[in-house]
């Protein structure tokens, strides 16, 4: 995929009831790449999600894709440029698993593309291991099941751009593992895919940058093992840690405060 899905944010600031969540942030995804935001609870990271995504506008600033302002962007063009897996995946009607994976191609409808859907709805519930939920109710799931289903709809979607807010939050550790090497094989594909999670070591892991926020503001961003030093990790969310580089990623440990402060009486300090 060419330049033209490239997605740009100019000193981007949010305001609600009068308080900034978001100021002065300026970033860029391109395309093939994971960008990772990370940063403590309320830092502004799902409010940035929303505005990089078009579903927030900013009360500062632009965001473009591909040079065009994503506020100026038809809501049916914008759905067929990126997709958004949002925190809040409520469907409160009973459909069936497969009727709720067929609507990320919604879209499409009346399109060549729309051609493909059966093909592309059954090969999203295959990435996402909720093929054999198919017949079942969506409201009888538990929810890592909903997350996978609601996953599914988005990868179903086929957008060059994808928005993935906190997709591993309700998931197990095989299920979180296989959601980012889902991240990672379709940014390989030449889509560009922003993740929004607290853990900060899958990050690392998956991510080819992290952006951290705090407070609002980006602290920073680059590779994981610029952006997770100890003493921004610790600056930022206020605890100490110990970092470890496995196979070339960061890993980070919370260290038990009463643990350090009896290695330091210990040595007099």
């Amino acid at each position: 995929m060419s330049s033209i899905h490239t997605i740009s944010a100019v000193d981007v600031g949010v305001d609600l009831e009068g308080t900034p969540v978001l100021d002065g942030v300026s970033l860029t995804v391109v395309e093939g790449e994971v960008l990772v935001l990370v940063g403590p609870n309320g830092a502004g990271k799902s409010t940035l999600l929303g505005v990089l995504s078009g579903e927030r506008r900013p009360t500062r600033g632009v965001v473009t894709i591909g040079g065009r302002d994503v506020a100026s962007i038809r809501h049916g063009e914008l759905a067929r440029l990126r997709s958004v897996l949002t925190q809040e995946n409520m469907v409160s009607f009973p459909f069936l698993v497969s009727e709720v994976v067929a609507m990320g191609r919604a879209p499409w409808a009346r399109t060549i593309e729309g051609r493909d859907d059966v093909r592309v709805v059954a090969a999203a519930m295959d990435a996402t291991d909720v093929h054999h939920l198919a017949a079942r109710r969506y409201t009888s799931l538990s929810g890592g099941e909903k997350a996978r289903v609601s996953l599914a709809r988005v990868l179903a979607q086929q957008t060059p751009v994808v928005f993935l807010d906190e997709p591993t939050a309700a998931l197990d550790l095989r299920h979180q593992e296989d959601v980012m090497r889902i991240a990672r094989t379709i940014a390989a594909e030449g889509r560009a895919v922003v993740v929004v999670l607290h853990d900060l070591t899958l990050a690392g892991a998956y991510g080819d940058r992290l952006a951290l926020i705090a407070n609002g503001r980006l602290e920073a961003i680059g590779a994981p093992a610029e952006v997770l030093t100890a003493e921004r990790v610790e600056r930022v969310y206020g605890l100490p840690v110990d970092l470890h580089v496995v196979n070339g990623k960061p890993v980070v440990v919370p260290v038990d405060a009463a643990e350090v402060d009896h290695a330091l009486a210990a040595i007099g300090i």
